[in-house]
């Protein structure tokens, strides 16, 4: 009688699975950036206030932090498979709602349900690969996502630019949401062809911890509402919402340290208690701050500063993609052998290409800015690659199998709020500057390239500190 397992207790559809998850998390992320130079068409097509503009963005963005952490927690619970599939299927019944939208209010529901199903997929690809993967084929797996979330974010623009060339200004817009639809019907069914639930698994009978989900949920609303609205709230707002934001998050952890003693919470702070975790989770955070905002600030420069096309914007990004991609998958096959040092790496190699790309933008601030910015973009690509991946594989390396799902959420939740603090600031800082020097893109996107690279910077140091505390405790 054959097993489903081979002879060494894996999958044989492993690696199958793994491409199917991985092109439904590529679908998702995909989603965060390539609607952003969408919006002038979505305006022309929908009559589209500035406001409804702003939701479509950070709606999002919004309801996919939300959902990360107990979505997590029902996969663990309920199983992985069914749960990504539910995800797929909601994901790609709102695009194409989104798709076909006749007016703004339509467009921004379609985009919180996107929101929600990605939220509800992301956990699971990670809890899966988990799973799957053992040993140095767990950072091989790690690495081709590091890869997928590297380029998603990077070829979004250049993507969306294609797809409004070819749809038109006034309808091109759709076609971004429509290619989700056939791509999600796949995914589907290639998951119940190639993903398996584990042989044997037996899951205990546990609840939800619906208190801590609600405080979780409420606090992750009022902390990131304020971040992803950025220009359209202002101080007197914004600060009231994060500050009660950090109360019930604080709420929330002394709940689940009292809920933890009997029950198992919806979040085990015990894994904050292994160095790999605590630190890869605020490396990462740290790192999206920076890393994510980039785009946000190259593409407000070169298309409202220089006046290229959605297409040419997207275009000068790719370098950062095609670096990135080559070396996440060469850093997920090496990580298991060396550890953190392969992060610090890549950070310095991410903050010395930010710093020389400031120095390019400095000595060709005219339309030529995007040869000038190529290279150093590139290496900034090559080092982001040895980041994301190697700091995932490194991070939930000392998670048990049963948590991973709710591990991986809580993971991308920092991730996330870490990409909405870094576009928060860093865009206030370009658009500051844009004001006082009366539409000087050049120097506004400089500027806040500095802040960019503070935030990486400082993600540098939480891995140093790792390497040393490291090295200390494996001392005799």
């Amino acid at each position: 009688m054959t097993s489903s397992r081979d002879r060494e207790g894996a999958d044989p559809r492993r690696w199958k699975a793994l491409t199917v998850c991985l092109v439904a998390g590529f679908m998702t992320l995909l989603d965060v950036s390539i609607v952003n130079v969408a919006l002038p068409s979505i305006r022309t097509g929908l009559d589209a206030p500035q406001s409804a503009l702003q939701w479509v963005v950070s709606g999002y963005a919004l309801t996919f932090g939300l959902v990360l952490v107990p979505a997590g927690r029902f996969g663990d619970m309920h199983g992985r498979r069914d749960a990504f599939v539910f995800g797929v299927v909601l994901f790609t019944v709102a695009s194409a709602a989104a798709g076909l939208a006749q007016n703004p209010a339509l467009l921004v529901i379609a985009r919180l349900v996107q929101g929600v199903a990605g939220g509800v997929i992301n956990p699971q690809v990670s809890g899966l690969i988990q799973q799957l993967f053992r040993g140095a084929e767990r950072g091989r797996a790690f690495g081709m996502l590091g890869t997928v979330i590297g380029v998603s974010t990077a070829i979004g623009p250049l993507l969306g630019g294609m797809l409004i060339n070819l749809g038109g200004d006034t309808d091109g817009w759709r076609l971004v949401f429509y290619v989700n639809v056939p791509i999600g019907i796949l995914a589907v069914v290639l998951a119940y062809r190639y993903i398996r639930p584990p042989v044997g698994e037996r899951r205990p009978r546990e609840n939800m911890d619906p208190v801590g989900v609600l405080l979780l949920a409420t606090g992750v609303v009022l902390v990131l509402l304020p971040l992803v609205e950025g220009q359209e709230w202002s101080a007197a707002a914004k600060w009231p919402a994060l500050l009660a934001g950090l109360a019930v998050l604080a709420a929330f952890t002394a709940w689940e340290r009292r809920y933890g003693r009997h029950h198992q919470p919806v979040v085990d702070l015990s894994l904050f208690r292994r160095r790999s975790y605590a630190l890869g989770a605020l490396l990462g955070a740290l790192y999206f701050a920076g890393f994510t905002a980039i785009f946000f600030i190259l593409t407000l420069y070169l298309q409202n500063g220089l006046g290229y096309s959605a297409l040419e914007a997207g275009l000068a990004t790719t370098p950062f993609a095609a670096g990135s991609a080559v070396t996440a998958l060469f850093g997920g096959r090496i990580v298991t052998r060396l550890g953190r040092p392969l992060v610090v790496a890549g950070l310095v190699t991410v903050a010395v290409s930010l710093a020389v790309t400031a120095l390019a933008v400095e000595l060709v601030p005219g339309t030529h800015v995007a040869w000038a910015t190529a290279l150093p973009l590139l290496l900034a690509g090559l080092g982001s690659g040895l980041v994301i991946s190697p700091n995932q594989t490194l991070t939930l390396s000392e998670v048990p199998i049963p948590r991973a799902g709710a591990a991986g959420g809580v993971l991308q939740t920092g991730q996330r709020i870490g990409a909405a603090v870094g576009i928060a600031a860093i865009g206030s800082v370009f658009f500051s500057e844009v004001a006082s020097s009366h539409g000087d893109y050049a120097t506004a996107f400089r500027h806040s390239l500095l802040v960019t690279i503070a935030f990486v910077l400082v993600a540098l140091a939480v891995a140093v500190i790792d390497v040393i505390t490291s090295r200390r405790a494996a001392r005799p």
